[in-house]
């Protein structure tokens, strides 16, 4: 069936309730955040695809997830979260072949066992974070104890959708991150599954004196642009941004967007925009997409 939801998520992990009370000054996102949650809760997906830029990658290949299972740990401050997630293998492996039908360069991955029905993969606060607010909110066990958990015998219990990880890659042509969303579309079209999909994208990391990247009038220019563009519901037309422009408001969200927006020419829905902020030196969005009936 036709993806049942979308949305793009931050995944700045002070957010989460558990590791921070005041959000890193970004309640507003906080609570599109929830907003986002009881949305995708509605649509009762089966299954979560998720696009980030922070976790496993293969140079010129788009990168997914081969594995049974994904576990991580974050900690901030004196608070930690813990996240245990079954991962999809099937859905994924369907995505992957239609995408290489594409001749998208896709590259699967693994990690701690050559089978990819004993292998667990590491996951960081790029699928954390949204996917906390998107049906995993339960505190959960971390990446020992579930490893362990198999090699004894069995993985422990998990709450909320499975999931299918993917990383885009820079260093191919965008479009062909565009033709993966796609897949990804096409491949939702074709199961029975109940499937979602979430760009999970910050936005420009110059906006602070203080930050890493220091601060850059980029910045608050890409944010406006990238906030006009999902407004809009016209993701694509920021596939030709310019690279010195990326470069300087410091972006890691594009790729993922353009993922999404593959996916939205072959499931066209419809958007609002819950948010945008920058409360420290980092531009967070939030929105979500449904189906136009």
């Amino acid at each position: 069936m036709p993806l049942v939801a979308a949305a793009v998520a931050p995944h700045g992990f002070p957010i989460i309730p558990d590791v921070s009370e005041d959000a890193d000054g970004a309640l507003q996102t906080r609570e599109a955040m929830f907003e986002m949650g009881r949305r995708f809760k509605a649509a009762q997906p089966d299954v979560i695809v998720i696009a980030e830029p922070h976790g496993f990658s293969v140079t010129g290949f788009i990168s997914v997830g081969s594995a049974v299972r994904g576990a991580g740990t974050l900690h901030w401050q004196d608070r930690t979260v813990e996240m245990n997630l079954p991962l999809d293998m099937d859905f994924a492996q369907e995505v992957v072949e239609r995408a290489r039908a594409k001749d998208v360069p896709v590259a699967q991955v693994g990690f701690a066992s050559s089978d990819p029905r004993a292998s667990v993969l590491p996951i960081d606060w790029g699928v954390m974070t949204p996917l906390w607010f998107a049906g995993h909110d339960q505190q959960q066990v971390g990446y020992g104890y579930v490893l362990s958990g198999y090699l004894k015998g069995g993985y422990p219990e998990a709450s909320g959708p499975a999931a299918v990880l993917v990383n885009p890659s820079h260093e191919i042509p965008r479009e062909q991150n565009v033709a993966f969303g796609r897949a990804v579309a096409e491949a939702a079209e074709a199961s029975t599954k109940r499937v979602a999909f979430i760009a999970s994208c910050d936005w420009a990391h110059a906006h602070s004196e203080s930050g890493p990247y220091g601060l850059h009038p980029a910045a608050k220019q890409m944010d406006e642009q990238v906030v006009a563009a999902i407004r809009d519901n016209e993701p694509l037309r920021l596939i030709d941004l310019e690279d010195e422009f990326i470069r300087n408001a410091a972006i890691d969200g594009l790729w993922q967007l353009l993922m999404l927006g593959g996916a939205l020419e072959v499931v066209p829905m419809s958007v609002e925009l819950l948010s945008y902020e920058a409360p420290t030196y980092y531009g967070m969005i939030v929105a979500t997409y449904q189906r136009e009936h």
